[in-house]
């Protein structure tokens, strides 16, 4: 089968291959399909995620479920009580040097976490069409980190403070977009953390996450092929470089998708982000863009 939102492309497809070209909903009700992966435009995240949930499959659903949070909000209140699996495409939870770092924060190599340093900047700019219709820099980007966050310190944003501004391209403006910003967090724990986020730098992409804990540091991100960067004491103890960027983030996804497949097979799967994720992850989101608009601290349980 091939469906595609412009029926002439699917029934081109259809005829070079043999097969034969359905709608959407055709493919979603087939019983020939166990899950739906939605990595459309973010626009049309809701619908079909609505869509397959309703025709009782599993479904994998790229980040934001919506754009609009209260949407958003409705999805989650429809999909849970249908009881499907359904993840989000949180892929960095599944990054081996995240997921190293998590498990020795775990073993209390550090002590209690007291405040959190992440680094995004990615190495080019997505194109302008991709920007308009992807709801923002929080929303789009930085809306991994604020699931990182959550998903390595099990702990809840309570308040966000954000500034930016469109400096790599400064036409995303007109719809009220940045390229570069600087966030800061606090947790409900009390903990710290700080986000610098851009779209383009001129050096490459760079990822990095540090835990500064009263007895120590982990660190993770760019220069971690083997494991995070432990300091204990005097003592730095560092594996090496990623050979690069699409090496480190294409197993991230192979990781996740995994975990989904293992999940559906009845494996018990702790690390999946759920929509609960999602929507949290999103209210974060949510509050960083209000922040940007207002120049102020807002506190993240007044956007949920």
């Amino acid at each position: 089968m091939v469906a595609d939102a412009a029926p002439e492309r699917a029934q081109a497809l259809a005829a070079r291959y043999g097969a034969r070209a359905v709608t959407v909903s055709e493919a979603i009700h087939s019983d020939a399909i166990d899950a739906v992966l939605i990595a459309s435009s973010t626009p049309s995240h809701a619908e079909l995620l609505e869509a397959a949930a309703r025709a009782g499959k599993a479904v994998y659903c790229e980040k934001p479920i919506d754009l609009s949070l209260a949407r958003a909000r409705e999805v989650v209140e429809r999909v849970l009580p249908l009881n499907v699996p359904v993840t989000v495409g949180f892929n960095r939870r599944f990054d081996s040097s995240h997921q190293q770092l998590r498990r020795q924060l775990e073993q209390g190599l550090i002590g209690r976490v007291e405040l959190v340093q992440m680094v995004c900047r990615a190495s080019t700019m997505p194109p302008l069409d991709y920007l308009r219709s992807s709801g923002g820099q929080m929303r789009d980007q930085a809306i991994h980190f604020f699931d990182l966050l959550r998903f390595l310190t099990g702990d809840e944003v309570r308040t966000v403070a954000a500034m930016g501004a469109a400096l790599a391209l400064p036409d995303i403006a007109e719809f009220g977009d940045v390229d570069t910003s600087i966030l800061m967090m606090q947790m409900r724990g009390g903990a710290l953390a700080q986000l610098d986020n851009t779209r383009r730098t001129g050096h490459g992409y760079d990822e990095r996450i540090t835990l500064l804990g009263a007895e120590g540091a982990l660190e993770s991100g760019s220069q971690s092929p083997a494991g995070p960067t432990l300091w204990r004491g005097n003592q730095r103890i560092e594996p090496g470089l990623w050979p690069d960027w699409f090496s480190r983030v294409q197993g991230s996804y192979y990781q996740h998708l995994d975990a989904f497949i293992r999940a559906l097979n009845g494996e018990t799967v702790a690390d999946l982000p759920g929509l609960l994720d999602g929507l949290q992850a999103q209210a974060i989101a949510e509050a960083a863009v209000q922040s940007l608009q207002h120049g102020q601290f807002v506190a993240v349980d007044d956007c949920r």
